[in-house]
């Protein structure tokens, strides 16, 4: 008889830190309500059913399964926040990086379109040395323009100031 008291006893001691845990972690509560409040209301449809067969519909219904996933996603996410675990990362961002750079090495490297496509980046970056020449002309224009402007203003400026007199 001794030993069945002491087994509650040593049980409550080893749920003590994911009891102290549940009652920190307020995301853990979160998932722990949603997942009973799902449970809940699973229950609550199956008990409807009055024979086996209305059950078995039911069970079959796609959004009595779908209900049932968030269950198990809810309470898979419970299980590992009491037990400490991390979620797993995504490695989405990572695995499109490396995708997309293996494409891109691919293009670049490829022995029948490597070349071509290689030169056709350096024109592009490099202007093909015409850059700097459209940007000089530009700025030559840009600066005739200003200063023609600049000689209107001032011409209509003069002649305003000639008529008030």
């Amino acid at each position: 008889m001794a030993k069945t008291k002491e087994k509650p006893i040593v049980a409550a001691e080893a749920l003590r830190p994911y009891v102290q845990r549940a009652m920190t972690d307020p995301e853990l509560r979160e998932d722990l309500i949603a997942a009973f409040a799902t449970a809940r209301t699973l229950y609550g449809q199956l008990a409807k059913g009055k024979s086996v067969k209305e059950r078995a519909e039911k069970v079959s219904e796609k959004d009595f399964q779908k209900d049932v996933q968030e269950l198990i996603a809810g309470l898979t996410d419970a299980s590992g926040r009491i037990q400490g675990k991390a979620k797993k990362k995504s490695h989405k961002v990572r695995n499109r990086v490396m995708l997309l750079t293996g494409v891109t090495l691919g293009v670049l490297y490829n022995p029948w379109t490597g070349q071509s496509t290689r030169d056709w980046i350096m024109d592009r970056v490099a202007g093909n040395g015409t850059g700097i020449d459209e940007l000089e002309e530009l700025q030559a224009d840009l600066a005739a323009d200003a200063a023609a402007a600049a000689e209107a203003t001032e011409a209509a400026a003069t002649a305003g100031n000639g008529s008030d007199s």
